[in-house]
């Protein structure tokens, strides 16, 4: 019996329909998308293969959101807890203006609406973010911050606790507070593990050096990659990662939207994305085109085979999802490998793509 290889969520039946069996009674078996041994770990954590990023929850200005979505999110969310993801990776500045930490409460309130089950609560693995902010000066600073995470996320401790970005291009001084400040979370126990985000090559073996040094092991380090995103330092940071035993998560596994097949140079979404998308689109042709065609022979879609490439270069993505449909389709990437011709064509087309993503200005050296 054949079924669609792009059929995100793991139910299927293993039966032809038949009088006997169409009771409301029935209920057909539940497949996971992944199988436990398939985890991936992280730190002292085994986490899904691929986590869900919570970026737009709360951030009018560039995703549009809006209170009103809050009932959706929830469906998401629980649509993936229910499809074995674990992983969510947010932050304390996630929304915009007075909805600033939005996304920790909202992850928070999702997670204690599970009803009935405890040790699925348990699994769950939050990986939020801490802000450099300017007024961030010392490690209790960023403790407090921690604390103030918690309360949000109505947790006693939070799985990974990752600096937001380094200051050393702009505020060099700034940075051992920083790093302090990881360690101070660490030896409380408000933190699992510890992890760092936007960190450069140079920046990232410094830190890793000090962290060892204090006792503390540095578990990740979430950085801009994709298809889009496999640059010289990109590269550079990801080979660090495996000869010091850091678990590389990628953000923006899709490019913030340009990876998805679903906009053109003369379909463009709105607000600040398409001016980015103006610069960059026409370009991407050999790759889009290439993604395309393994998609086609995958029988799956083309976020999916962008999101799995990302999983078979040993990383962990979190693409952003703001809604069910999103969240279906992403879970698509799970459960199947790129062959290996396959993973060299489509890093070829993007080799050929003269346009690629424009670095994140917060990662450091």
């Amino acid at each position: 019996m054949a079924f669609s290889s792009s059929t995100p969520a793991g139910y299927f039946s293993c039966f032809n329909a038949s009088k006997e069996i169409s009771s409301p009674l029935f209920k057909p078996p539940k497949l996971p998308l992944f199988w436990p041994w398939e985890k991936v770990k992280l730190g002292p954590m085994s986490v899904s293969p691929m986590g869900f990023g919570t970026w737009a929850w709360g951030n009018q200005f560039l995703w549009g959101y809006q209170e009103s979505m809050d009932s959706q999110l929830q469906q998401t969310f629980n649509l993936a807890v229910e499809n074995g993801i674990n992983l969510f990776d947010t932050a304390d500045s996630y929304g915009t203006g007075r909805l600033n930490g939005k996304s920790e409460k909202l992850l928070g309130k999702f997670i204690t609406e599970i009803q009935g089950q405890k040790r699925v609560q348990d699994e769950i693995v939050i990986a939020t973010k801490f802000a450099a902010y300017p007024w961030r000066l010392t490690p209790s600073q960023f403790v407090k911050a921690c604390m103030a995470s918690l309360d949000r996320l109505q947790m006693e401790q939070i799985g990974i606790g990752q600096l937001h970005w380094s200051t050393a291009n702009y505020a060099p001084p700034q940075e051992l507070a920083l790093w302090d400040g990881l360690v101070a979370m660490y030896e409380k126990g408000l933190v699992r593990a510890v992890g760092v985000s936007n960190y450069g090559p140079s920046q990232l073996v410094k830190i890793h050096d000090y962290l060892k040094a204090r006792g503390v092991p540095l578990s990740s380090a979430q950085v801009q990659f994709s298809l889009l995103s496999m640059g010289e330092k990109q590269v550079e940071i990801k080979n660090i990662c495996d000869t010091l035993g850091i678990r590389l998560i990628s953000y923006s596994p899709l490019g913030l939207g340009m990876l998805t097949g679903k906009y053109t140079p003369s379909k463009l979404p709105r607000g600040p994305r398409g001016l980015l998308f103006r610069q960059i689109l026409p370009g991407l042709e050999p790759l889009l085109i290439s993604l395309k065609e393994v998609a086609q022979k995958r029988r799956k879609t083309i976020p999916q085979v962008a999101i799995n490439w990302c999983i078979c270069k040993g990383t962990i993505p979190i693409p952003g999802v703001k809604s069910v449909k999103q969240a279906k389709e992403n879970l698509g990437a799970l459960g199947w490998r790129l062959s290996s011709d396959e993973l060299l064509q489509l890093e070829y087309a993007a080799g050929e793509s003269p346009q690629k993503m424009i670095q994140n200005i917060f990662q450091t050296r």
